[in-house]
């Protein structure tokens, strides 16, 4: 049985890989095993070790925190959101896309954004 967080890091890894146009085998090849093993971890059909995410985290140029987020009480505005968000290709393309925007004015588009969802 797949364990939620299980679940969770591995749509997180999912969700990474994709936001910096990596395949399955790049980021295998990187971490130095096969693109079956990734897409086992972003099923959440295995368990990913502490280890193994540490050398994803590096592959991906991203801290090892980033696979947690949105987990627990921590972040309860996520509460609302469906649960595969990262599965939503538009969703994705919105994100990859805000990425993509200069730090200040995405700042900016952040705080207009929480404007537009608080009125609405």
């Amino acid at each position: 049985m797949k364990h939620p967080v299980d679940v969770h890091v591995g749509k997180r890894i999912r969700h990474r890989r994709w936001m910096v146009g990596m395949t399955q085998q790049q980021l295998a090849d990187k971490v130095g095993i096969k693109f079956q093993q990734i897409q086992k971890y972003e099923t959440g059909m295995n368990r990913v070790s502490a280890s193994r995410l540490w050398d994803i985290s590096l592959a991906m140029d991203c801290n090892v925190a980033f696979f947690f987020e949105g987990l627990g009480g921590d972040a309860p505005e996520l509460d609302d959101l469906p649960g595969d968000i990262l599965a939503d290709k538009e969703a994705m393309l919105l994100v990859k896309s805000y990425y993509a925007i200069p730090e200040a004015q995405r700042r900016r588009l952040f705080e207009l954004a929480k404007v537009l969802s608080d009125a609405a």
